[in-house]
């Protein structure tokens, strides 16, 4: 078990520490940062959910600098990343912080990318490396789901809603990087249906 797919464990782990933290009913009362009220228990959420983001940046990088790539860690680490980020937006919805018709774009949008790279591997092609729209979507999901959780903080008397804004960016590319997957790997279908 090497360090990469330790952190990999780390971040699955934390997921139910993730969860009971932002379910229970604690009440640990509010601090309040940019004049915004914050429950103390979504601050710890917050803070659980950014160890998460990093583990996930941290062990691919490893991973890649140490030739320490495994079939665990291939399988593994993006399903921890989807696990953690889709267990945030459908708690952000319960908590009416997110509409519920958005995150059932990004969850489809998983599933097919999913789904379509797991067909890809079966019929001996190469998985493709994230392009820069599934970057842009992956940053914008991890820093958005952290501002909303911080409630939405504004900036100053501007109150600029930057959770929002970047859950519509990765929205966006949320759609757009999903459409590109399937436009760059077109073949798998062609191939499929020729059989």
């Amino acid at each position: 078990m090497n360090l990469p797919n330790r952190l990999t464990i780390v971040r699955i782990i934390l997921i139910p520490v993730f969860i009971l933290l932002l379910v229970l009913p604690l009440d640990w009362g509010q601090v309040t940062w940019f004049g915004t009220a914050i429950p103390v228990a979504q601050v710890w959420g917050a803070v659980v959910f950014a160890a998460a983001s990093i583990t996930d940046f941290l062990d691919g990088q490893i991973a890649r600098r140490n030739h320490l790539v495994t079939n665990f860690g291939k399988f593994a680490d993006p399903l921890a990343d989807k696990m953690i980020v889709m267990t945030a937006f459908i708690i952000l919805v319960s908590m009416g912080a997110v509409p519920a018709w958005a995150v059932a774009i990004i969850v489809c949008r998983e599933l097919a990318v999913t789904g379509l790279r797991l067909i890809v591997v079966e019929t001996g092609g190469k998985v493709l490396a994230a392009a820069w729209p599934g970057k842009i979507k992956t940053t914008t999901q991890m820093v958005g789901i952290i501002l909303l959780l911080l409630n939405n903080i504004g900036f100053g008397a501007i109150n600029v809603p930057m959770a929002l804004i970047f859950f519509y960016i990765c929205l966006f590319f949320t759609i757009y990087s999903g459409i590109d997957y399937f436009v760059q790997n077109r073949q798998v279908f062609a191939e499929s249906s020729a059989e």
